[in-house]
């Protein structure tokens, strides 16, 4: 089985033998004297060498191994469904409440916002490289603080008094945006009109780095320049960035259901649906914040 690139899905290890951990093993309760298939245990008062009972009682009678039950099943697809719908769920409830909060206290706009986003990157980065991905309490916290950012921020971008404009349509036309991507690309998976090959995986990574960089190096530069490189001053520049973002993202879908496909059909355990809920949902906050973002240039520019 071909592996991924993605941390998220990555690092839930893979046996030997192609399945993963907890899954793919024979029964631990199987030993050289279990008795085969076919083949009769001893009775009372036989013995390998003869028909003569025991000189002394048996301490206890025969008993038969039984193979080990195990504790879980193989993940399947309505799982994947399930743990994701749950995930979004959260995301959708913290950040209505976030928004709530924020248009009554205008000054809560930015530590709410600041917060959420600090709180919910270090988390999805223990998630990602402390091997927590099968983790619900991780997930569904990482779910909430995201929550927390989406609704501060979607204020800001949409609220006048911030700079913004549209209100709530212009979020209502995000998360339409959003979800509009996310299904069309799951049918271009779906289609095999976009194959995942790993060139391509590796094209697209090299892509994600380097848009990583160009916004650590527009942030730096915004110290000492007003606007930094002009990525995230509503301006032509700007505008063409927010459209490679979009797409970058977009494509990332294909490595998410790609990865989530590999751990179904290796029979990876059922809370490893986890894992793939979570790394759906960086994705498609990541998509959902540069769909806004680019309607509010569009909007603010009218």
């Amino acid at each position: 089985m071909r592996t991924t690139s993605n941390p998220v899905f990555r690092n839930l290890s893979p046996q030997q033998n192609g399945g993963y951990a907890g899954f793919g093993s024979a029964p631990t309760g199987a030993g050289p004297n279990t008795p085969q298939y076919g083949q009769q245990p001893p009775q009372y008062g036989q013995t390998q060498y003869g028909s003569q009972p025991p000189m002394y009682p048996p301490t206890g009678g025969y008993q038969q191994q039984q193979p080990a039950i195990p504790t879980t099943r193989p993940m399947t697809i309505d799982d994947v469904v399930t743990k994701t719908g749950i995930t979004l769920a959260v995301v959708t409830v913290a950040a209505i409440i976030s928004y709530a909060i924020t248009a009554g206290n205008h000054a809560l706009a930015g530590p709410l916002a600041g917060a959420g986003a600090l709180i919910g990157f270090g988390l999805a980065m223990f998630i990602s490289f402390g091997r927590k991905q099968t983790n619900p309490a991780l997930v569904l916290s990482y779910a909430a603080f995201e929550g927390v950012f989406l609704g501060a921020l979607s204020f800001v971008f949409t609220n006048i008094s911030f700079g913004g404009a549209g209100g709530s349509g212009l979020i209502a036309q995000a998360v339409l945006g959003t979800f509009g991507v996310f299904f069309g690309m799951l049918i271009v998976y779906k289609t095999g009109a976009i194959r995942v090959t790993p060139r391509f995986t590796r094209m697209l990574v090299g892509a994600m780095i380097g848009l990583l960089v160009l916004m650590v190096g527009n942030l730096i530069a915004g110290f000492f320049t007003p606007g930094g490189f002009g990525l995230r001053d509503g301006g032509t520049v700007a505008i063409i960035f927010s459209l490679v973002c979009i797409g970058i993202a977009a494509f990332s879908f294909l490595l998410d259901f790609d990865a989530a496909d590999q751990m179904i059909r290796a029979g990876a355990p059922e809370k490893a649906a986890w894992g793939v809920a979570f790394g759906l949902t960086v994705t498609l906050v990541w998509l959902y914040v540069e769909i806004l973002r680019l309607l509010s240039y569009f909007n603010s520019n009218n």
